[in-house]
């Protein structure tokens, strides 16, 4: 359950401009999380969030992103436990994930930046990845492949 709220908070605070814990709250009771300040609290310091100045003078919510790989810890956590194989068609890369992991681990993937991705599209267990073109496909399944077995 940790994890798909710590993934669904992330994709909360991508799609809305999160000003307060309570606002956090709010939308995650909105998609079906029960949580308490306290847990608000605690998955705020996991997930390493920090706020930002908007362009209209209020803050909001963002990932503090590691300077050295620019990789979120809690990402690649995302990314390698829901990942299982992954296969490729021409420029899309289809990535398997345990049941009920795709939206996870193709947030996780979105939020890498690879120039080269496109985007994602995930299911339950299965993620469409469109790629620039065939040979960037093999680059990515290369970097991604590294990810999941540790050797970043």
């Amino acid at each position: 359950m940790k994890i798909e709220r710590h993934t669904k908070i992330l994709q909360l605070i991508n799609d809305y401009d999160i000003e307060t814990q309570e606002d956090l709250a709010s939308k995650l009771t909105q998609e079906g999380f029960i949580v308490t300040q306290a847990t608000i609290s605690r998955d705020i310091r996991e997930l390493r969030l920090t706020k930002i100045a908007t362009s209209d003078g209020k803050q909001k919510y963002v990932v503090l992103q590691n300077k050295e790989n620019k990789l979120n810890e809690k990402f690649i956590r995302v990314f390698k436990d829901g990942f299982s194989n992954m296969d490729r068609a021409g420029n899309i890369i289809v990535i398997k994930t345990l049941n009920g992991m795709a939206m996870a681990v193709a947030a996780a993937v979105d939020s890498m930046n690879y120039d080269e991705v496109v985007g994602c599209i995930a299911g339950d267990d299965t993620i469409f990845c469109a790629v620039r073109t065939e040979s960037d496909a093999v680059k990515i399944m290369e970097k991604l492949n590294k990810l999941a077995n540790n050797s970043l």
